[in-house]
């Protein structure tokens, strides 16, 4: 499992303490360091459900500054500018070698993580 982290965010260390105290293997990514690329975002975005706008923090001063609320609902576009601007990304995202995928922001997701994701007693 891989953990798209921030350690700047409070969500993304919270997210990292419950897979913690649960223990969850993972791999934190600090995506800023290492930006995903655009076939890492279409693959994280199919996993989640979701369209790139829906994973785009909007209240970033950047997303005002290049004009993201006006720009045509193209994902090819968004897509891009979220590989040029990681910091865009919403965070937590969890990404299991499975296929599955959260935006890991609140509890109820975190319990559905850690439930989806520990391994049952007696297992390696």
């Amino acid at each position: 499992m891989e953990v798209w982290f921030n350690p700047s965010c409070s969500k993304c260390r919270t997210a990292r303490d419950r897979l913690d105290e649960a223990g969850v293997e993972y791999t934190l990514r600090r995506y800023l360091d290492d930006p995903p690329s655009e076939a890492e975002l279409r693959a994280a975005l199919s996993a989640l459900g979701l369209e790139p706008w829906d994973v785009t923090r909007m209240s970033e001063p950047l997303a005002r500054e290049l004009g993201l609320r006006g720009m045509t609902r193209d994902a090819d576009a968004w897509i891009r500018v979220l590989a040029e601007h990681p910091r865009l990304i919403q965070r937590p995202l969890v990404l299991t070698d499975d296929g599955r995928a959260w935006v890991a922001r609140d509890d109820e997701t975190l319990t559905e993580v850690v439930a989806t994701t520990r391994r049952p007693a007696g297992e390696p």
